[in-house]
């Protein structure tokens, strides 16, 4: 059973920390004082917005420490696609991940099988966020010279079935 609150975290953000081991997830002073400090398993949830500059940056700032960032249509957006736990609030960290002002440090990522999820902003109630359906990507995000995706497919570790939304 997974944990009841999720924290949404944009693309190709939500990726790192499930799979190319982003330790700190930043957030402002303000936003960790509104009740990020809770320790404990959450549900990560990859948020629906996610801009070509934002991929972009964060695309570069990977290759800068080795990590090899997979293309946007290979990214869950709008779906919860794993587990992890917070186990501090820091204000500096030598992980390459820190950017500060302050950083949820993270441990434990545990892939699961999407689910279609509307976010919001700190920690929430994912059940009660639920939908139908994944977002489409936007134009910038597609393959070029091919056809559109059916869905992501880097570190696509769940047969069909398990991709369909539980119920």
């Amino acid at each position: 059973m997974l944990p009841e609150k999720a924290l949404s975290v944009r693309q190709p953000w939500a990726w790192a920390i499930m799979f190319a081991g982003k330790d700190i997830e930043n957030r402002s002073w303000q936003a960790v004082n509104h009740g990020l400090s809770v320790c404990g398993e959450i549900v990560l949830h990859a948020a629906k917005g996610m801009t070509q500059q934002e991929y972009e940056d964060a695309a570069d700032f990977m290759a800068s420490i080795g990590v090899t960032c997979p293309p946007p249509y290979d990214l869950w957006r709008g779906a919860v696609i794993g587990t992890v736990e917070v186990v501090d609030v820091v204000r500096e960290s030598a992980s390459p991940w820190f950017f500060g002002p302050r950083g949820l440090v993270l441990r434990n990522p545990k892939p699961v099988a999407p689910v279609a999820v509307n976010g919001a902003l700190g920690y929430f109630d994912w059940q009660s966020r639920r939908t139908d359906q994944f977002p489409e990507p936007a134009r910038w995000m597609l393959p070029r010279g091919r056809p559109q995706p059916e869905a992501p497919r880097t570190h696509d570790l769940f047969t069909a079935t398990e991709r369909e939304r539980p119920t």
